[in-house]
């Protein structure tokens, strides 16, 4: 099993490093807001922070969660545990059936995970981190909480028991998920009717710059990760008719304290005013 772990951790990691570079390069020849024009080297720190704590947390995973995963879904496939093992008893599912229902519900249950943290104050106070990036590009898409990812990783272990995914499928869902998540998070911009065709399956970088808006009705909505059907069933999705309007970031996290790593580590302990936040922080405040 280590071997065929370790197979799949240098598969994701060069497809995601493969999306960073394409993705940055695109945005240098290309970007969609010019955030960084007066002063090129803010753009250099915004990048090394955002893709340092990604790869603290990329450590943490590989080191504490990866070998857990691994273990539970070998253990749930020897024992028939979960919804797709059980579906195999009674329909015999092909391979390519069993991959794709475990892509659609690993989605399902990321944007399940995603409004809850969205709406309990506690959650928010680790996921804000990944919204409180004023300057929003494909470094954005490693931006997340330390706390956030133990807490996630940890959910998905019961997951996989409950589901019933294969290590493979996992490593699958992984690896498209993530390319798509870089992809929308980059500052970029598609011709709207592409945009628009895109949109009807996965999200769009115009789909997800609304999630990132500080306008708390537009940051409350559009939580899908990969597929986008998910806002549409959920009755959260929404667009802006403009996103060169779009203003990103949360409302009282602009000091460039908020933006270096420490900052970033420390701000689920630090209490702020709810303007501009999601609705958790009015739960919180209030």
């Amino acid at each position: 099993m280590a071997a065929l772990l370790d197979v799949l951790q240098q598969s994701q990691t060069l497809a995601m490093l493969g999306g960073l570079v394409v993705l940055l390069v695109w945005e240098h020849a290309h970007p969609f807001f010019d955030f960084f024009r007066s002063d090129p080297r803010k753009r250099g720190r915004h990048a090394v922070r955002n893709l340092i704590l990604g790869g603290l947390n990329a450590g943490i995973i590989s080191v504490v969660f990866v070998g857990l995963w691994g273990a539970a879904a070998i253990w749930a496939e020897q024992q028939g545990l979960g919804v797709l093992h059980g579906l195999d008893v009674g329909f015999e599912l092909p391979v390519w059936a069993h991959a794709i229902g475990a892509v659609l519900l690993l989605d399902a249950w990321t944007y399940v995970w995603h409004r809850i943290n969205h709406g309990i104050p506690f959650l928010w106070r680790f996921h804000r981190v990944h919204h409180h990036d004023p300057h929003m590009d494909v470094t954005t898409a490693s931006r997340f909480h330390t706390g956030e990812i133990v807490l996630s990783s940890t959910l998905r272990l019961g997951m996989i028991l409950l589901l019933g995914i294969t290590l493979w499928e996992l490593v699958l869902y992984e690896t498209l998920m993530f390319a798509v998540v870089q992809f929308h998070h980059a500052n970029i911009s598609l011709p709207e009717p592409v945009d628009r065709a895109l949109r009807v399956l996965i999200v769009t970088p115009n789909m997800h710059k609304v999630h990132h808006s500080r306008f708390q009705p537009e940051t409350d909505s559009n939580f899908s990760a990969l597929f986008s059907f998910w806002d549409r069933l959920g009755r959260t999705f929404r667009l802006n008719d403009d996103p060169s309007t779009i203003r990103f970031g949360l409302d009282g996290w602009d000091d460039d304290g908020d933006q270096t790593l420490a900052g970033m580590l420390r701000a689920p302990l630090r209490r702020v005013e709810p303007s501009g936040e999601s609705e958790a922080d009015r739960k919180v405040q209030g």
